[in-house]
């Protein structure tokens, strides 16, 4: 049988479940990302060769993850109905300020301590898994735009999904300088200190704020006959999100920084206008198709041995990421807040690791040679791939609760299940009327 036909067969078969998938297992404590990285296991195990190893294809690797995380910023800053303030952000910058800058030196520490890694690979261990991913984590972010779903709980998820990935690329870059320095100190650290986080980062927020802004300007302000916003196009979103990152790493700035900054500007023009819809629906279907690539070529490199050098000290260490350090250093940032007790644990727990992670390793390794390279995959593969299982099991019912929770405190009386997914078939009817129109 031609191999070509049979990888089209599957493919197609894929492609269905990653659009159906998510409308059955809406009620089940499943998720897509499951499917998807069981389906790679299976499919080149059958194979049995040619596995996709990020050891093998590094730079394949860096790629195909840098594109699919830049694609789901466009899609997070797209879809928070939520205007940017200081105050109604706090709690995102509890995160930012707070939780994350935690954790990478949590994770740090328990690299060097108990893996005995040394101290470039430990900090780049923590720089990658700190930040929350925007691409795993979209079962607990905030709906399409406008579409009402945006209490706090998604809400911070969501924006700091969004910001996190910028911010922790200082950390990330620190590692490679220390690993070609084979030290953390040294005069180097106020090059450091000066490019790759002052500049970089005003670069990244200044570059994303003034495209997004004269994107939205352009879109929904220019007077014109036909209005840029009445095409309905929505591949507008990835023509959007490539000029912000591109524009943005050729001065030197953060990239993926500037493309969710970005993505808000455009928000931000004309927020309640429905063109945001058709972007976000586009940015979030190549998002997802995307993903599927990403997490089948993870699959395949669980098959071919990707964990092969992961020890008992590496799998302990990736459960203490997931269910100590993060959960912990979440609730010392939010020590002092107005939220519930519960909100302020979901948000802590639900930091889930995934394809940004991917993207920082091997970005890294791809500037820098590290002697641990094999150990650091084994470790975050494990890590992200417990994520994916723990968090996609738990998700549906956590978030579940919360909603059932709101509603009783707001003296709302609670959906039945089946009026829910009624009124959802109903939204989605019409909603596709009004695309059609």
């Amino acid at each position: 049988m031609d191999p070509y036909i049979v990888l089209l067969v599957g493919a197609g078969l894929l492609i269905l479940l990653v659009a159906w998938l998510p409308m059955a297992l809406r009620e089940l404590p499943l998720s897509l990302p499951m499917f998807c990285v069981a389906f790679g296991f299976l499919g080149f195990s059958a194979a049995g060769s040619d596995y996709p190893l990020p050891t093998v294809y590094p730079e394949v690797t860096e790629r195909l993850t840098e594109l699919v995380v830049i694609v789901a910023l466009t899609g997070a800053g797209l879809k928070l109905d939520r205007a940017f303030d200081w105050r109604s952000w706090s709690m995102t910058w509890r995160l930012l300020g707070i939780a994350m800058p935690l954790s990478i030196v949590g994770i740090a520490l328990i690299g060097g301590w108990f893996l005995g890694l040394g101290l470039a690979a430990a900090i780049l261990l923590g720089a990658a898994l700190a930040p929350t991913d925007p691409v795993l984590a979209a079962d607990v972010q905030v709906g399409p735009p406008q579409s009402g779903e945006e209490d706090d709980v998604r809400f911070n998820l969501t924006a700091e999904a969004g910001l996190n990935d910028g911010f922790a690329f200082p950390f990330v870059n620190l590692a490679v300088v220390a690993a070609a320095h084979g030290t953390l100190a040294g005069p180097w650290l106020l090059g450091w200190a000066l490019e790759d986080v002052a500049w970089k980062l005003g670069a990244g927020i200044a570059m994303g704020w003034a495209i997004g802004r004269g994107l939205g300007w352009l879109t929904f302000r220019v007077p014109n006959r036909a209005g840029l916003s009445r095409t309905g196009e929505g591949f507008v979103a990835l023509g959007a999100t490539f000029l912000a990152y591109g524009l943005t790493e050729i001065v030197h700035g953060y990239g993926f920084l500037a493309v969710f900054i970005a993505a808000l500007g455009i928000r931000a023009a004309e927020s309640r206008h429905k063109y945001h819809e058709r972007l976000h629906d586009f940015a979030d279907q190549t998002e997802r198709l995307l993903m599927m690539v990403i997490l089948v070529l993870f699959g395949g490199a669980l098959a071919g041995g990707l964990l092969a050098a992961l020890t008992w000290q590496g799998a302990l260490a990736g459960l203490a990421f997931l269910l100590l350090v993060r959960p912990l250093a979440g609730m010392v940032a939010f020590i002092g807040a107005p939220q519930p007790g519960a909100e302020r644990l979901a948000v802590a727990f639900f930091g889930i690791r995934g394809l940004g992670s991917f993207y920082y390793l091997a970005y890294a390794l791809n500037e820098e040679h590290f002697a641990e390279a094999e150990a650091l995959w084994a470790t975050l593969g494990f890590t992200v791939l417990v994520s994916i299982l723990l968090h996609g099991t738990t998700v549906t019912p956590a978030m579940r609760f919360l909603d059932r929770r709101r509603r009783r405190v707001a003296g709302q009386p609670e959906e039945d299940p089946s009026e829910a997914g009624d009124e959802a078939d109903a939204g989605d009817h019409e909603h596709a009327a009004e695309h059609a129109k």
